[in-house]
């Protein structure tokens, strides 16, 4: 078996477009998918695809970490998180093509199931666009988490903290902590919140604050209180909170995994399988973290292919906490599938049967949403100064 073709489908998804990586073998009908979504760098993960091309077609798919040492090792150049990207996704399709080839789910070839389901977690309205509400009302906020758990979630992820500078004014900190404080009252103990600083605070002293305040409400982790990798600022942070700390959707190698599990600088890492080389960067900085006794959250708010990979590595991963999505985050978003593997059930996915990754997808339905310049969220990061933030 050789690899003919690598091809890209890219689907508008309004805040991001879509990547998906698929990969041809000269066995007619097999082929397999992938995801390498980077927020607002599209042209250039796909241009990065089609540069690794030379390094594969031809080559034997089952041979996977040959192939990934192909893509890494023949660049020369490090490959920052666009070439990562783009290595992860045709990754994943490898993945993809051995499982069907082999008749079994991905997690087959992972070693076995180590359990039955995954819990999931979503964000407010599951993400969907244009249902968004502000902090400034808090009733209206409790309202639209207290409608997200009704939807089948028993965990919900929400932004409490505002843009940020060095300093952390104590009128906004005290709104930080009324609003944890009635989204707590409003939902019960019986409903983790999770909650993401985006790094917006740009000291520790100012992360401290905000987390202080939240701190009551018991949340399962905060989330990128500072900016990834200083992880000696994130270990001194951790030890000064009464918080359980996350990182890691920005980190993309095992070796800035393995400083974070040296250092206990965190309780969860989210590594996101989009960026991270797939499932088999994903397994390495798995065992790193679980070797110090730390729990893996994998990072998603992207597409289809996205979760489908996200539930096969949860699924074998003995260390696995919580999974992110964002299947809400267009009406059509499971209509570009003709098999889609991602039913909510009790707040659960369950272990998926299909073989290889379990997704298809319709390139005709996908045609329906061609790239379009995203609509950028960042852009608006700003302290009322005028001074440019952290997104």
């Amino acid at each position: 078996m050789k690899i003919t073709a690598i091809e890209t489908v890219v689907v508008n998804a309004i805040h991001r477009n879509w990547i998906f990586v698929k990969v041809v073998t000269d066995q007619p009908g097999l082929h397999g998918w992938g995801e390498a979504t980077l927020e607002w760098k599209t042209r250039a993960v796909t241009a990065t695809v089609e540069d690794l091309k030379p390094f594969l077609i031809g080559e034997d798919p089952a041979r996977i970490e040959h192939l990934v040492r192909r893509m890494t090792h023949f660049s020369f150049w490090p490959l920052g998180s666009i070439g990562l990207s783009a290595v992860s996704g045709i990754e994943q399709a490898l993945w993809d093509i051995k499982g069907k080839a082999l008749g079994v789910p991905v997690w087959q070839l992972l070693g076995g199931r180590v359990r039955d389901k995954v819990r999931v977690y979503t964000h407010l309205r599951r993400a969907k666009i244009g249902a968004q509400v502000g902090t400034d009302d808090v009733s209206a906020f409790c309202d639209a988490v207290q409608e997200t758990v009704e939807m089948g979630y028993d965990a919900v992820k929400l932004g409490f903290v505002p843009y940020s500078g060095y300093d952390a004014p104590l009128p906004t900190v005290r709104h930080v902590e009324k609003l944890a404080a009635a989204v707590r009252e409003r939902v019960g103990d019986g409903i983790d919140i999770m909650t993401d600083f985006h790094g917006r605070p740009q000291s520790i002293d100012a992360a401290k604050a905000y987390i202080d305040a939240i701190a009551p409400i018991r949340p399962l982790f905060v989330e990128e209180p500072i900016q990834p990798g200083n992880t000696p600022a994130m270990a001194d942070l951790a030890r000064r909170v009464d918080c359980p700390l996350a990182t890691g959707e920005r980190l993309f190698t095992p070796r800035e995994f393995a400083e974070i599990a040296e250092t206990r600088a965190v309780a969860y890492i989210q590594p996101d399988l989009a960026h991270c080389v797939g499932f088999s960067g994903g397994r390495r900085i798995a065992a790193i973290a679980e070797a110090a006794g730390i729990g893996v959250c994998p990072h998603n708010p992207m597409g289809p292919v996205a979760g489908a990979v996200a539930l096969q590595f949860d699924v074998a991963t003995p260390n696995f906490v919580i999974q992110e999505e964002a299947v809400g985050l267009v009406p059509w978003f499971r209509d570009i599938c003709s098999a889609y593997p991602l039913d909510l059930v009790d707040g659960f996915w369950r272990a998926p049967e299909a073989p290889g990754l379990g997704i298809e997808i319709d390139e005709a339905a996908a045609a329906r949403h061609p790239f379009e310049q995203e609509i950028i969220p960042a852009m608006e990061a700003g302290l009322s100064d005028g001074t440019v933030t952290h997104w």
